[in-house]
This record gives structure tokens, sequence and C-alpha cells, in this order.
């Protein structure tokens, strides 16, 4: 079967029970999604909604923005109703469900492909579009993604015992001295030469923070896989992956995170700058 043929396959079966409320937002039932994906009976699908569930909360989602327990009527005959239960499904929801189903089922396996098809194709016009970005777009976008990313990696830290504001502090240090050969934050924003107030993630240029949000998206991986006990071990875990991405810079000959410039200017003023031409338009 061809991409093409898949795409048209799930998109058929996968749109034909989009269900849309009174405001416009769309949403698929669990209850008929089950039947779509070809479940004899709505119990054997429920450890599947679960799976993807938690599935949601590891990626840092909040899991009730795409999973609404409901409860609906359904006939029973001769005019009589009953209710039932069910769950309201994002898009999002049915994705992380299908990655999550019986891959033996062609129509399970169908759609995983679909999604795979679907998620390259996402990415390959992401890889085209940010390469037409300017360097102060790139740090724009890089440093929001490193901002959602931090989120998810504290939280990640959390689930391992690195709980206060000062354990975090400690955390986020053993990150930057591996990746910064030694370096802790405060070393880095003296070496940046800002101000007291100035934080050193808003004053790095794209290479640099891309390098952070390799650090900060491994690390998070990394604490959820591995059998990572105690706050020591976590913080460990991050030296280890810092050290290990700045390892790797250096095998491809490139230059050592504190080596690189700082920008003139900070994510702050561009984003004013941002926001003046955005009201301009």
């Amino acid at each position: 079967m061809t991409d093409k043929q898949i795409v048209e396959q799930h998109h058929a079966t996968f749109e034909s029970i989009l269900n849309v409320d009174e405001s416009g937002n769309e949403y698929w039932n669990a209850r008929q999604l089950a039947v779509v994906l070809e479940y004899s009976q709505y119990r054997h699908f429920l450890p599947v909604i679960e799976r993807a569930r938690q599935a949601c909360r590891n990626s840092g989602q909040k899991s009730e923005d795409h999973f609404e327990d409901i409860l609906h009527m359904v006939d029973i005959g001769s005019g009589a109703k009953r209710q039932v239960e069910d769950v309201r499904l994002s898009r999002y929801a049915c994705y992380l469900i299908v990655q999550n189903g019986d891959p033996t089922k062609s129509v399970i396996a169908i759609g995983q492909t679909y999604f795979a098809i679907q998620t390259r194709r996402q990415e390959l016009a992401d890889d085209e579009q940010f390469s037409r970005l300017t360097e102060d777009e790139k740090r724009l976008a890089i440093r929001n993604e490193l901002s959602q990313h931090n989120k998810y990696l504290a939280a990640a830290a959390k689930e391992k015992g690195v709980e206060t504001s000062l354990d975090y502090a400690i955390f986020q240090d053993h990150g930057y001295r591996g990746l910064y050969g030694g370096l802790a934050a405060k070393d880095i924003h003296a070496r940046k030469g800002l101000k007291k107030s100035q934080k050193i993630l808003d004053h790095m240029g794209s290479t640099e923070l891309a390098a952070n949000l390799f650090r900060a998206t491994q690390t998070e991986e990394k604490l959820k896989r591995d059998p990572v006990h105690g706050k020591q071990r976590a913080n460990q875990t991050h030296h280890e992956v810092g050290r290990k991405i700045r390892q790797t810079i250096e095998e491809l000959g490139g230059t050592m995170p504190e080596n690189l410039p700082t920008p003139d200017k900070g994510i702050r003023q561009i984003e004013r700058t941002k926001n003046k031409l955005d009201r301009k338009k």
C-alpha cells in the first residue's frame, strides 16, 4: 500500500466519526472510535485509553484537556434510553490511542503508519520553514520551545525527588556544568556580562540555545526511561547528559557553548520589536 493510499484510507475511516460541538471544536467519542478500530467490546478498549492518558501525562500535557469523561444517552430499543460512560477525545488523544493500540489489527497498523507519515511531512515542512527564519526569529522560536521543555524537565525531575526551588537550581547547575565544561549558571552569567536581572537563556544565540534544548529534552527522556532514584542521581544524570552533548560538539569540531558569541539583543527586546511590527500589520 502506498503512502497516498494509507493516508486516504485512514483519513476516510477517522474523519467519518468526527464530531463538532456548538463552539466549533472537533472531537471524537471513544465508543465510536473503538468500533472503527475493530475492538469487539468497549471494555477491551478501555486499557488502550488508559495507556494513552498516561502517555499524554508523560509528555507534560494535561490529560483532561484531551480526555474528558462524559455520560450520554443511547437508545436501547422501544424508545427507551440509558446513560453510558464515554470519553470525549481530542485529535491528539486519538493519535495517542492509535499509537498505543494493538498493531496486529490492520486498522491500527494503518493508523500508526498514517501518523508516522504525517509527522515526517510536518517535520520536513518545519525544517524548510525554519531555514527561512532570521537569526532573531530562530532564537525566539527555540527559546519558546526551551521554556516549554524546561517545564517538562522540571516535572520529570520532581518525580525523582527534585522538589524544592533550591533542589531544582542545583539540578539545573549540574546540567550546565556538564555542557559548559564545569561552568555553573552564575559563571555563564558572568562570562556573558549580564545584569543580575537578566537570564542567560535570553542572551544565547540559536546554536547555543539548540544545545541547551537538546540537553533538556534528552535529560527528560533519560529520567523517565531509566531507573533513576533520588535527587543526587537525577543531578548526576543531568550532568552526564550535558557532558555527552559537549563531547559530541567537540567530536564534530563545533564551538564550545561558552565560547559562542552573546547576541547584542536579548529575547525580551526581540519580542517587543516583533509585537510592534505585528500591531502595525
